[in-house]
């Protein structure tokens, strides 16, 4: 069954969030200087520890993000979640946790299904396209068939045990690989914070267009999830394909 004219219109605004040039891009026109400078700043070996440190937060965040959420659908709380993360500092970007499920929700997500809950944490492999990407390989589409055996793999292993068992093999696995991209983009947001810019002004500010990044991925992601729940998901990639 072919997309209506307002759902056609609906994929064109989510394309173009998902498709949006990356945090780097939006992060040297905020600073008017690359990003590049602030990354020869970081000490030796913190892309290592960036990486751990993401990969740890993503084991737990599912269960911070939906644990105390009702199913009931409501708007996004985008604004809130926005100015708590402007003002808390280098990791307040892991304030838009709970967003994310919220925007869930006002998608018509039934967060009472693990592949939803999962969607929670498989926004933030979409950091959108570099400079020096593949776009054969860091397309949206191209990102979630990367990671199609990992979500559906844990999703069954969260519907036979719960998610109990944030160090079950499956959930490491998955957390892992949806690090993997996610890191690069905190690191891209520490090297921002680490350029002599406006002090405390500019850390704000950073994570403001930080936690902005991944709310406009997650209503984009979330927008197609709930096209091809309607659709199936291989018309709504056939009408993405066609977008200009």
């Amino acid at each position: 069954m072919p997309l209506s004219h307002a759902e056609l219109e609906d994929l064109r605004r989510a394309k173009r969030l998902l498709e949006h040039p990356g945090l780097a891009v939006r992060l040297t026109s905020l600073l008017g200087r690359p990003i590049e400078g602030g990354l020869a700043l970081l000490p030796k070996g913190a892309a290592k520890l960036v990486h751990a440190a993401t990969t740890k937060t993503l084991r737990g965040a599912l269960r911070v993000a939906v644990g105390t959420l009702g199913r009931e659908a409501r708007p996004p709380a985008r604004l809130r979640h926005k100015l708590l993360a402007i003002g808390s500092g280098a990791a307040g970007g892991f304030f838009g946790l709970p967003a994310l499920a919220l925007e869930l929700r006002s998608q018509g997500e039934d967060l009472s299904r693990p592949e939803a809950r999962l969607a929670c944490v498989e926004v933030f492999a979409f950091g959108g396209p570099r400079k020096s990407d593949d776009a054969a390989e860091t397309g949206y589409f191209a990102v979630r068939s990367a990671l199609v055996f990992a979500i559906e793999e844990a999703a069954q292993f969260i519907a036979q045990k719960g998610f109990v068992e944030e160090g079950a093999p499956v959930i490491v696995r998955l957390a892992g690989q949806i690090a993997a991209r996610f890191s690069v983009t905190v690191s891209e947001k520490f090297a921002a914070q680490a350029l002599p810019i406006l002090g405390a002004l500019g850390g704000a500010s950073v994570n403001a267009v930080f936690i902005g990044h991944f709310q406009d991925m997650a209503t984009g992601h979330f927008t197609v999830r709930r096209l091809e729940r309607a659709h199936g998901a291989d018309e709504v990639r056939r009408a993405y394909a066609e977008i200009a």
